[in-house]
C-alpha cells in the first residue's frame, strides 16, 4: 500500500503517445496506440511512442498517516526520501522545460470542475496564437485526452490506475512523447484530487487550482495545503451562481487566509465569460522561442 495517500499497490501507468489509435478498452477512436512494455527511465523511444508503466505504490511514494507505532519513524523516512526522489526528478523536468523555454502549469481540481472544458475552450480559442499541449492524467479511459485532442491540442494520456495523482518520473514520459516545441505550454492536467496532487512538485512553473461554484464555498478550508501551493485559483461556473447555494465573499475570504498570494479570476469555461484574465495570465508567462 501507498505510504502517501493509501493507494493500494501495483497501480498501472499507460502514456500514450499522439497520433494513434485508441484501444478499445480506452474508448477507441483516433488518438494513440498503446505501447506495452517495462518501466523505462531516461531512454528514448522510436516513432515518439512512450512506454507503459508499471507503478508500484510499495516502491515510490508516501505520506505518513501512521502515529505512536514502532513504524512511524520508518514511515516518516520513507515520506522525506520519496518525496526527495520526486523533487529530484522535478527539478530535472524543470530545467529541461526551461532549457526550451516552455511553460508548464499543474492544473488541479476536484473530479468535475472543469478542467477539461476550460483547456478545450482554451485550445480553440487560442489556437494559432499560442502553441498548447496537454498531458492528460486519469485513473481510467482516454475519453478526456480524446476531447482535447478534438480541440485542437496535441495531448499524452496518463492513466494511473489506482493511483490518485501523477509523479515528476510520468510527466518526464510524458514530456517525452509530446515534445512540446519552444515558445510552447504545456498543461499538466492532473488526476480529480484535492488533496495527493498538492504533495508532489512535477517540475512545473505554475501551480493552478480550478474549483466550481457547484463545490460549495469551503474548498479553501476543508483543503487549504492544496490552496496553499496555488499562484493562481480559477473559480469555475460562475454561470450557476444564481442557482447555488455559495458564498462569494466568503470564498474569497477564505481563499486569503489559506493562501494570501494566490490570484483569483472568476469565469466560466462553458460560456466564457472571464475567460480572457486566463489567456492573459498564461500569455505574460510565455517565454520567446529559441532562435
Amino acid at each position: 500500500m501507498c505510504g502517501t495517500c493509501g493507494c493500494p499497490s501495483g497501480a498501472m501507468i499507460t502514456l500514450l503517445a499522439p497520433d494513434r489509435p485508441v484501444p478499445a478498452w480506452l474508448g477507441g477512436g483516433r488518438l494513440t496506440q498503446l505501447d506495452r512494455g517495462p518501466a523505462d527511465h531516461g531512454h528514448r523511444h522510436p516513432a515518439g511512442l512512450v512506454p507503459h508503466l508499471q507503478h508500484s505504490h510499495d516502491q515510490e511514494h508516501g505520506h505518513a498517516h501512521v502515529v505512536g507505532t514502532p513504524e512511524t519513524t520508518r514511515t516518516v523516512e520513507l515520506q522525506q526520501k520519496v518525496l526527495a526522489k520526486n523533487d529530484d526528478l522535478a527539478d530535472a523536468n524543470r530545467q529541461w522545460l526551461r532549457d526550451r523555454s516552455i511553460l508548464a502549469v499543474n492544473l488541479m481540481s476536484s473530479p468535475g470542475a472543469g478542467k477539461t472544458t476550460l483547456l478545450e475552450r482554451t485550445s480553440k480559442e487560442l489556437a494559432g496564437r499560442l502553441s498548447i499541449s496537454v498531458i492528460e492524467g486519469d485513473q481510467e479511459t482516454a475519453l478526456d485526452a480524446k476531447r482535447i485532442q478534438a480541440a485542437g491540442s496535441r495531448v499524452v494520456q496518463i492513466n494511473t490506475g489506482v493511483g490518485c495523482h501523477l509523479d515528476a518520473d510520468m510527466v518526464a514520459q510524458g514530456l517525452r512523447g509530446l515534445d512540446p516545441p519552444s515558445g510552447s505550454i504545456v498543461v499538466i492536467e492532473n488526476v480529480g484530487n484535492l488533496v495527493c496532487p498538492a504533495l508532489f512538485d512535477l517540475g512545473e512553473a505554475a501551480k493552478v487550482v480550478l474549483a466550481s461554484v457547484t463545490e460549495g464555498a469551503d474548498k479553501p478550508l476543508k483543503y487549504p495545503h492544496m490552496f496553499r501551493q496555488a499562484d493562481l485559483v480559477l473559480l469555475n461556473k460562475t454561470d450557476l451562481l444564481p442557482y447555488v447555494d455559495f458564498d462569494l465573499k466568503q470564498y474569497m475570504s477564505d481563499l486569503r487566509r489559506a493562501s494570501p498570494d494566490a490570484l483569483l479570476l472568476q469565469l466560466s469555461a462553458t460560456t466564457g465569460d472571464g475567460m480572457q484574465g486566463w489567456y492573459d495570465w498564461l500569455r505574460r508567462r510565455v517565454r520567446p522561442p529559441h532562435e
